[in-house]
């Protein structure tokens, strides 16, 4: 392939990274790409490295919810029994995961992203915490149910406040 063909593309590491083979000279991962809000352009793309030093950094260094830049070729299914992956040549790490400082909470707490929005839907409270993906307060919401509710409210705001 000519080094004009390799793509990149920025995502999020999807889970734990996992040896490609028995010596860790190659490793596999997945990774969340998602080019615009919409919840329908996210793709998990699987990823290969077969560069043994950065398969040992993959292995070791990276750890889910890391936002990655990755550089490589897209391999496409020659057959449908095949599947697509990116052979990975170049990756950087760009933002590294939030370390959460009680584990008891990651047991009982889950992170989803709707479009713009971050919620925190919290197992032992009915209240969902939203903030905007850059990290603005939004509010919080009484039940999952009023979301949309509470997105409407702060968009209506941000359009009052000419923003």
């Amino acid at each position: 392939m000519a080094a004009n063909d390799a793509i990149a593309l920025d995502g999020f590491l999807d889970e734990e990274t996992v040896p490609g083979d028995l010596h860790g000279s190659t490793a596999r991962f997945r990774l969340t790409v998602s080019p615009t809000d919409e919840r329908t352009d996210e793709m998990t793309l699987p990823c290969t490295v077969a560069d043994p030093a950065l398969a040992h950094a993959v292995i070791h260094d990276l750890v889910p919810g890391d936002r990655l830049r990755v550089s490589g070729y897209l391999r496409l299914p020659r057959t449908p029994a095949e599947p697509m992956w990116l052979a990975v040549t170049e990756l950087a790490v760009l933002e590294t995961a939030p370390e959460l400082s009680d584990p008891a909470a990651v047991a009982t707490a889950v992170i989803e992203r709707y479009g713009p929005y971050v919620c925190w839907f919290d197992a032992d409270t009915t209240g969902v915490e939203v903030f905007t993906e850059g990290g603005t307060w939004v509010g919080t919401a009484p039940e999952p149910t009023d979301l949309g509710a509470l997105f409407d409210a702060f968009e209506h705001r941000q359009a009052a406040d000419g923003e």
